[in-house]
C-alpha cells in the first residue's frame, strides 16, 4: 500500500459533553452517524448556503479522551477553530486547532488497515481508502510506502474527487457546484444546520447549474483558473490537473450546448473531453434524458 502525508491538511478537535449536539446543528452531515473508524463528510456553510470549509469528521475512542476531529484544510483550521468557537455559546465544548502537532496520512493502494494514530475510511468514494490522523513525528512508521503527495493528488484528480482552494473557491461555492451531495457530504433528512433551507432549494427543485466535472486532455494540464471557453462562450473554470486528466467547474447547460452543436471545450489552448465518474448520479452532459 501506498500513503502520502497531506502537508495541506490541518486538525481541529472539538470535546465536551455537549460535542456531538453541538457539532449536529452546525454541520450538513447527521453526527449521531459518526463513531470511531466511521467518517463522514461534511461542511460548515454560512446562512446563504456556501461552503466555508469542508472536513472529514470522525469520532475519538472514549479512552483517548472522546469527541470529534475534523480533518480539514490546514490553512482553514485557525478560522473554523474562530468560527465554531464562535457559535458555541453556552455548550460545554472545547474547541482546538492541533495542526501544529497532528497530520494527515492518505493510504491506499489496497491498504485495508494500519495500526497507525486514528484511521477511518475516506468516505467520499471507497477508492480513496484510509485517512490517519497522528503524530507528526510518526508520520514515517506507518508500514506503507511513503510516496510524494503529488501521486495521491493524481490518484484523487483520476476518481474525479474535488478539492477546495483550487477546484472551487470557499466562501463562493454551493455544496451541490462541488458534488458534495454526491459525495456523501449532505444529510438531507437530519435536522436544521446553518445554511440547509438553501442547499435543500436547490436538492429539491435540481437548480445546480454548475458542477465540478472530471475532464481529459493529452499531456499537461491547463493552470488552474484558466477560462473553458466553448468558441467565444465562457463555460467554466479550469481546476486541478496532472498530466492527462484534470477537474473543471463547469456550466452544465453551456456544456450541454456545446456538445450538441460539437463545439469543442478549450482551456488554455488545449481541448477537454468529459470523462464521467462512477459516482456521479447527476444529469451528465451529453448523456440522453430521461423521457417523463
Amino acid at each position: 500500500m501506498k500513503a502520502a502525508l497531506l502537508s495541506d491538511r490541518g486538525v481541529v478537535k472539538v470535546t465536551g459533553d455537549d460535542a456531538g449536539k453541538f457539532l449536529n446543528g452546525l454541520v450538513t452531515i447527521d453526527v449521531a452517524n459518526v463513531a470511531p473508524a466511521r467518517a463522514a463528510f461534511g461542511a460548515l456553510l454560512t446562512p446563504q448556503g456556501k461552503i466555508i470549509v469542508d472536513f472529514v469528521l470522525t469520532a475519538v475512542q472514549a479512552a483517548d479522551g472522546g469527541g470529534f476531529v475534523l480533518d480539514c484544510p490546514r490553512a482553514l483550521a485557525p478560522a473554523l477553530a474562530e468560527r465554531l468557537n464562535f457559535y458555541k455559546l453556552r455548550a460545554k465544548v472545547t474547541v482546538e486547532d492541533l495542526s501544529g502537532s497532528l497530520t494527515v496520512l492518505a493510504i491506499w493502494d489496497n491498504g485495508s488497515s494500519t495500526e497507525a494514530g486514528l484511521c477511518y475510511r475516506d468516505p467520499r468514494v471507497a477508492e480513496l481508502g484510509l485517512r490517519c490522523i497522528l503524530p507528526r513525528a510518526s508520520a514515517g512508521d506507518i508500514g506503507a510506502e511513503l510516496v510524494e503527495p503529488i501521486e495521491y493528488e493524481a490518484y484523487r484528480i483520476a476518481l474525479g474527487v474535488p478539492r477546495g482552494g483550487v477546484d472551487f473557491i470557499y466562501g463562493d461555492a454551493f455544496p451541490h457546484e462541488t458534488d458534495m451531495d454526491q459525495l456523501n457530504g449532505i444529510d438531507f433528512s437530519k435536522g436544521c444546520f446553518i445554511g440547509q433551507e438553501v442547499v435543500s432549494r436547490i436538492e429539491h427543485r435540481s437548480t445546480a447549474r454548475t458542477r465540478v466535472i472530471p475532464v481529459t486532455f493529452h499531456g499537461p494540464p491547463p493552470e488552474p483558473g484558466e477560462l473553458v471557453m466553448a468558441a467565444e462562450k465562457n463555460v467554466g473554470t479550469m481546476g486541478s490537473g496532472v498530466i492527462d486528466r484534470g477537474l473543471a467547474a463547469l456550466r452544465l447547460d453551456r456544456v450541454e450546448d456545446a456538445l450538441a452543436s460539437a463545439t469543442p471545450l478549450v482551456a488554455g489552448g488545449i481541448t477537454l473531453h468529459l470523462a464521467k465518474p462512477p459516482w456521479a448520479r447527476f444529469a451528465f452532459p451529453g448523456e440522453p434524458k430521461a423521457t417523463e
